[in-house]
């Protein structure tokens, strides 16, 4: 038996991090070991996944040094920036947290091309400037108007890097996970104690994933080296609002209605929230098209539709 290959998991207590270890570890084939990385080797989760057979090892994404001690001796690792991560005033202050994203992706690409890792993964996601273009004419920009959807467009300007430097690399992109349905997004009760299901969806349908499903398909990945130097886009079904309020209303056994927010409602609230919403509504066809669930399926077999996903999920449903 061939020795196994060791992937180095940035951001491991995260949930796609997370995800990608648990992957690795349930994986049946044994083919990799995971290693996870983490800014707090002490910290519960990270115990959590050395209990389960995971290498912890501690290494900052702001530390170029000390992730390229976390990739010596891997095989592969996968790479993901936490544009939402807290931060304190002063670091606020001192950068973006789409400035942040570049810095953090820069040094673990420098740091995966010294420790010549054979492949990487990169977590990114599409650029929606083109798409929008940054006149502003369909949508306000963010940041000093060097974006639309900062947390997109940032990870896509680091892909250059890698490309750059000539990291072997698959560039992954994601969706919106179903996981904030559960919670932040999931329905709420009118005042006539009805169940209703709010999203700046209009009438298109909305890519949804399940963030576990994100490390089944990294470890797919990681399986196929023809998938160096390409991008990979994933989802575990395409849904309307009004789809995903009828799956609710078949999975909790009560009625759901779909309302569609306005996204200049939203606008209000946060504009780069609203931009993305607007992305994916405007950009449906191209954004359903590039995620072949039947694709994703080869990667990931045990891709969740959200139906599957919210039924073994119920315990974590939390209604309004």
């Amino acid at each position: 038996m061939s020795a196994q290959k060791i992937i180095a998991v940035v951001g491991a207590t995260g949930t796609q991090g997370g995800s990608v270890v648990r992957a690795i570890l349930a994986d049946p084939n044994g083919e990799f070991l995971a290693r996870a990385i983490t800014r707090d080797a002490d910290s519960a989760k990270a115990k959590e996944l050395a209990a389960l057979g995971a290498e912890v090892v501690t290494a900052d994404l702001d530390d170029q040094d000390s992730l390229r001690r976390a990739f010596d001796g891997a095989y592969g690792a996968f790479i993901v920036t936490n544009y939402w991560a807290p931060r304190t005033p002063d670091q606020v202050a001192q950068r973006t947290a789409a400035q942040m994203e570049l810095d953090q992706a820069g040094n673990a690409a420098r740091a995966a091309g010294e420790a010549r890792l054979r492949h990487v993964v990169w977590s990114t996601l599409e650029d929606t400037r083109p798409f929008f273009g940054l006149s502003g004419a369909l949508v306000p920009t963010v940041d000093d108007g060097r974006y639309t959807v900062p947390h997109f467009d940032a990870k896509a300007e680091a892909d250059e890097m890698f490309r750059e430097l000539g990291v072997p690399t698959t560039f992954l992109h994601t969706t919106f996970f179903f996981d904030g349905l559960l919670s932040t997004l999931a329905p709420r009760r009118d005042e006539q104690g009805r169940l209703v299901l709010a999203l700046p969806a209009a009438d298109t349908k909305l890519s949804g994933i399940a963030s576990e499903d994100v490390g089944r398909a990294a470890l797919g990945v990681f399986r196929r080296s023809d998938l160096v130097g390409r991008t990979i886009s994933i989802a575990g079904e395409h849904l309307t609002g009004a789809q995903y309020a009828t799956v609710f209303s078949e999975v909790i056994g009560e009625p759901v209605t779909y309302q569609a927010i306005p996204f200049e409602a939203m606008r209000a609230g946060t504009v780069e929230g609203a931009n993305m919403f607007q992305f994916y509504s405007a950009n449906e066809k191209q954004f359903t098209g590039d995620r072949d669930l039947a694709a994703v399926r080869e990667l990931n077999p045990e891709l969740q539709s959200f139906h599957t996903f919210l039924a073994n999920h119920l315990e974590a449903l939390q209604l309004g």
